[in-house]
């Protein structure tokens, strides 16, 4: 059961915002992820879902979330859980929303989430980027923004994190020298393209089949990017049909050469996952560019 004091604040927190008294009853621990600790919060007026971590190490990690969570829902293209309320309590942060229930896939499930992915990626603004920085996983994920991709990803994405990961002696400088040579590569790779509104962690771990048997998205890291970062993620660790794929295309086909740039795109989190988990990814990353 979390604590009294956290328990009374988010009692009030969700009623300001649903607007009727919510009494807490229940608070099961549910697996959620290896970043948050994860509850079912049972209340008078049903369930909710409850995220909690430091809040004196992300003291914005859930402010950033439930922004993204509301930017996704904004878009009215995939099913998005309904962010309720965050803040900190003692040191202790929390972000409740919505619960999910699980469901049955419909026929069309596949086609469905990906011609509604391809509605989300519709959604542009002028610049790449967000407004702010904020999360992938426990890393702090920069955004500051650019009118031009290749700059962005080199600036925002790869840089930061190939320094991060020679700093903390998972990387040799050769390496850092390749991703840098890489950098300046990508003009040459990248077409022009819009900036998409992209999930940003879009794997399997971050999907779920819902009530109404249709994709539920969750967890996101949400910026504007290139749509072939969301296409590419679901490609890294699996759990994607390729019924997915070929019904993307087919309603937002991608830009000639997309096939040659997937484990450009795939560097970023590969990266991510070197830094968070150790170097098990060494060997992915280092294919990756020993391509270029």
């Amino acid at each position: 059961m979390i604590d009294e004091i956290l328990q009374q604040q988010l009692s009030a927190a969700l009623s300001g915002q649903l607007k009727v008294k919510i009494q807490i009853n229940e608070a099961k621990s549910v697996h959620g992820g290896d970043i948050n600790q994860t509850f079912r919060i049972a209340t008078n007026e049903g369930y909710y879902f409850l995220k909690l971590n430091d809040g004196i190490r992300y003291p914005d990690m859930f402010s950033q979330e439930y922004a993204g969570l509301e930017l996704l829902r904004s878009a009215q293209a995939l099913m998005i859980p309904r962010p309720l309320a965050y803040g900190t309590v003692q040191g202790k942060a929390y972000l409740a929303m919505e619960y999910v229930v699980k469901g049955n896939a419909v026929n069309n499930f596949w086609e469905d989430f990906a011609a509604s992915l391809a509605r989300q990626h519709r959604n542009s603004q002028p610049h790449f980027g967000s407004p702010a920085s904020n999360y992938i996983g426990s890393l702090k994920q920069f955004n500051t923004p650019y009118s031009n991709w290749p700059v962005f990803y080199a600036f925002n994405r790869l840089l930061p994190l190939a320094r991060m990961a020679y700093d903390q002696q998972l990387i040799e400088k050769g390496m850092v020298q390749q991703v840098e040579r890489l950098c300046k590569q990508l003009p040459q790779l990248f077409p022009i393209e819009v900036p998409a509104l992209l999930h940003g962690d879009l794997w399997s771990g971050n999907f779920m089949i819902g009530a109404h048997g249709k994709a539920c998205v969750f967890d996101p890291a949400v910026y504007y990017g290139n749509r072939e970062m969301d296409l590419a993620m679901t490609r890294l660790f699996g759990g994607f049909d390729t019924r997915f794929y070929y019904a993307y295309q087919a309603a937002y086909p991608l830009a000639p050469g997309w096939q040659q740039r997937i484990g450009i795109c795939q560097l970023y989190p590969l990266l991510v996952h070197m830094v968070l988990f150790g170097g098990n990814y060494y060997n992915s990353v280092r294919e990756v560019l020993q391509a270029y």
